[in-house]
């Protein structure tokens, strides 16, 4: 289950029908006008691989079963084994009726107080076999707690008692994800909870060469489910390079499926840069301002889909640890499929902006 970049109304429905399946998002390089002819005769296959991939829950509202094969899943990339007791406050969501396996593991999450657990908003509201949006059945998951591995015997299962998503989140797009999950009772074995920063001390952890840790049970390389958590070390980027990486990434894909589009309908040249123009104008920059970006500019160190909902740290001077973001969204590899294990970044949603929807969830409830 893949949620693309939403593609601006345009106003040729055959015509956006074509594009869909190849364009994700569009650079804005209105002022380069692309070369549709050339690009044309490069196309392959006008149904394009998104270029992007949500960082997967791998869970179905509905059937509450696994949604995607191993092969594409999610991992943590170039990443090592964490020491036993190491991160406390990191808890596990599982499928019920399960085996107690990483095979049943589908996200992860963060302790924020004895009964509060923060996550990924795509982690506990997705799409049905329909295509409907909705929070998933808090009686279909429990959440593992004090322990670093997945295994009969290991740590706490704790029911669910509900699930608050952010009222800005949309399914289908990136932005605001972020949810609460209230635990029906405490843990009943050794936890800790961790801290978020505020508004002003989240603007200093935003901080280019700022050291970051992540950690899940996300797929490992070469597609196996690891038993034990792990943990790998990066940094903070700058969300402007980011965003300039991914759309340039993107600019090629994107001019092949719209020059196949273009061909398909027979448009003129002054058509195909009308219509290109239009989509250009109404494309999202794929980092908002709610989002970080954090990675390794040599790559092969980052988290994705099975490890979404888990903490983005870092670590301060008096030793403890912080929690400034929520793993949320990465590149996909080959043919839309998994990770992209070289890919120097992923996304994280931003907790510090999201600290006064936080408190008035946790205070009302």
């Amino acid at each position: 289950m893949t949620r693309d970049f939403p593609i601006p109304a345009f106003p040729i429905p055959a015509l956006t029908a074509v594009v869909t399946a190849a364009l994700t998002a569009l650079p804005a390089l209105a002022q380069d006008r692309p070369d549709f002819a050339g690009a044309a005769a490069q196309a392959a296959n006008p149904a394009l691989a998104s270029p992007f991939a949500f960082a997967e829950a791998g869970l179905k509202a509905a059937r509450v079963k696994k949604a995607e094969t191993a092969e594409e899943g999610a991992r943590i990339i170039g990443g090592q084994v964490a020491e036993p007791g190491a991160w406390p406050w990191q808890v596990g969501f599982m499928i019920n009726g399960a085996p107690m396996s990483p095979e049943g593991h589908f996200c992860g999450g963060s302790m924020l107080l004895d009964r509060w657990v923060l996550t990924a908003a795509h982690c506990v509201h997705m799409a049905d076999n329909d295509g409907n949006f909705g929070d998933v059945n808090p009686r279909a998951i429990s959440v593992l707690a004090g322990t670093n591995t997945i295994a009969p015997g290991e740590g706490d299962l704790v029911p669910v008692d509900r699930i608050f998503v952010h009222p800005d989140y949309r399914g289908t797009e990136f932005d605001n994800d972020i949810a609460l999950v209230k635990l029906a009772r405490a843990p009943q074995t050794r936890y800790s909870t961790i801290t978020v920063p505020d508004a002003e001390f989240g603007d200093y952890l935003d901080q280019p060469g700022v050291i970051t840790l992540v950690t899940g049970w996300g797929l490992t390389e070469g597609g196996s489910h690891p038993e034990q958590l792990r943990q790998v070390e990066i940094q903070m980027m700058d969300r402007n390079l980011c965003n300039q990486v991914m759309l340039e990434n993107l600019a090629e894909e994107a001019v092949k499926g719209f020059a196949h589009a273009v061909q398909v309908f027979g448009l003129n040249e002054d058509d195909a840069y009308r219509a290109w123009d239009v989509l250009v104008a109404g494309a999202k920059i794929p980092m908002s301002t709610n989002m970080l970006c954090s990675g390794t500019y040599e790559g092969g160190k980052t988290a994705c889909s099975g490890d979404s909902g888990g903490p983005l740290m870092v670590q301060l001077q008096d030793g403890n640890f912080i929690q400034a973001g929520v793993v949320s969204w990465g590149l996909s590899g080959a043919g839309g499929k998994g990770c992209d294990e070289t890919a120097p970044f992923s996304a994280y949603t931003r907790v510090s902006n999201y600290l006064p929807w936080l408190n008035s969830v946790i205070g009302a409830n």
